[in-house]
Order: structure tokens, then sequence, then C-alpha cells
């Protein structure tokens, strides 16, 4: 899959591998529908960090999940 093309499939994919490794319990927190387009490359900085880390601390997870929420939509 080429994640370099914006595309709203590849930020819900993102949206749900990173879900999927950092084993968010509440879904709800990384619904792909909560996060907006004009975020795509930072998003996709943080998914690339995970994928190149690999195994994260909790300390890690934690702050992953923190600066997801920043990218949120606000509502």
């Amino acid at each position: 899959m080429d994640l370099s093309n914006p595309t709203t499939d590849n930020l819900h994919f993102m949206i749900n591998q990173l879900a999927e490794q950092l084993q968010v319990v509440n879904r709800g927190l990384m619904d792909p529908e909560d996060y907006d387009m004009d975020q795509y490359d930072n998003i996709k900085e943080v998914y690339d960090m995970v994928q190149m880390k690999g195994q994260l601390s909790v300390s890690e997870i934690q702050a992953v999940v923190g600066e997801l929420g920043k990218f949120r939509k606000q509502v």
C-alpha cells in the first residue's frame, strides 16, 4: 500500500493499524472518521515512527495516543 498518497482510505488504514499496534482498548478514541485529512502528514509521521520503533513501552504508547489526540477534528 502506497501511503505517500493522502487519501481517506490511507488515513483510515493508518489509524486502524495504529489502534491495533498500540492495543487501544477504547476504539472510540481511534475512530478514523474523527481525523481530518488536513492532518494526514502529521499522522503519517506518527505511523512511520511506530512502524520503525516496533515495540513501544507503556509511556511511549501513552505519548503516541496523546499526540494522535491533537490531530482529531475539533468539534
